[in-house]
């Protein structure tokens, strides 16, 4: 049987949780999961609650119909989901491929709840890998003078595939503004943590060079301004001077690869939460 699953953030105030379990309760709803923060600089309520559907009264269109009112008292920002649903996920990368490798090979092992009809490409290199997992692959050469036909073609290409987020491993161009308005909060990305330290190609050789103590790996959400939307995941890892160049490069694809696939499992979990170009993971 499947859960429903509530994000909310309101201006705080009491009786919200009161609300809102009382809402499960009358319609003889259980509830498995219930987490929540307040935000005291800006006095903001958050919470994710999850109940089953097993013996629920309302159906999934009079929930919506009847939480309403809740939100409407409390002046809610608000989102339904339901676990049975299955999202649709397109995967962006270039030439550097061990973050594919790694969604693709989680997701056939089911650690991902979702379908992957769809790799996008700016090289040939990901081919032969999309073939191996039976994927759709589609290679859009991309220049200056092309890019915005190319981004209209790729839209073209998700809405078909009705595409519910984008996942970017390892994925070297930058979107428009208008190819990111179409998925706001719904394009995760995976980098080195060196930026704005070691921006540019060739991050680790840099680093290296530098002579680096720690290196580390960001996963956040797409905006229009460029690696500074709301961060979903972070993590780092100590290195020394007996660390080769190459032992630096694979311990940070390592930790891109944790990174970017607790990033995609936790937003297919819908356990994040954005405000403010922030974000709330909840437990």
């Amino acid at each position: 049987m499947a859960n429903a699953i509530i994000l909310v953030s309101c201006p705080d105030q009491k009786g919200i949780t009161a609300e809102i379990t009382n809402f499960i309760y009358r319609s003889n709803g259980n509830i498995e999961h219930a987490d929540q923060h307040i935000d005291k600089e800006t006095n903001t309520f958050f919470m994710r609650i999850e109940w089953s559907l097993d013996g629920f009264v309302l159906n999934r269109e009079s929930i919506s119909i009847e939480f309403s009112k809740v939100a409407k008292k409390f002046s809610m920002s608000w989102n339904l989901y339901f676990s049975d649903y299955t999202p649709n996920v397109a995967i962006f990368v270039s030439k550097h491929l061990h973050c594919l490798e790694d969604l693709l090979i989680r997701h056939k092992y089911q650690e991902f709840h979702c379908n992957i009809p769809l790799i996008i490409s700016n090289h040939p290199c990901a081919q032969d890998i999309a073939k191996s997992f039976n994927i759709k692959f589609k290679e859009f050469y991309i220049d200056k003078s092309n890019k915005q036909i190319q981004e209209k073609n790729q839209l073209g290409l998700l809405q078909q595939e009705k595409i519910d987020l984008i996942v970017l491993a390892r994925y070297t161009q930058i979107f428009t503004k208008s190819f990111v308005s179409h998925f706001p909060n719904k394009i995760i990305n995976i980098h080195h943590s060196f930026l704005p330290a070691f921006p540019g190609k060739k991050p680790y050789h840099r680093a290296f060079d530098k002579g680096v103590k720690i290196i580390g790996a960001t996963s956040h959400y797409v905006i229009e301004e460029l690696d500074c939307g709301p961060i979903i995941e972070q993590n780092t890892v100590r290195t020394s001077h007996r660390d080769s160049l190459n032992d630096l490069i694979q311990k940070g694809k390592d930790l891109e690869k944790s990174v970017f696939n607790k990033a995609v499992k936790l937003h297919l979990q819908r356990k994040i939460l954005v405000y403010n170009n922030k974000t709330v993971i909840f437990d």
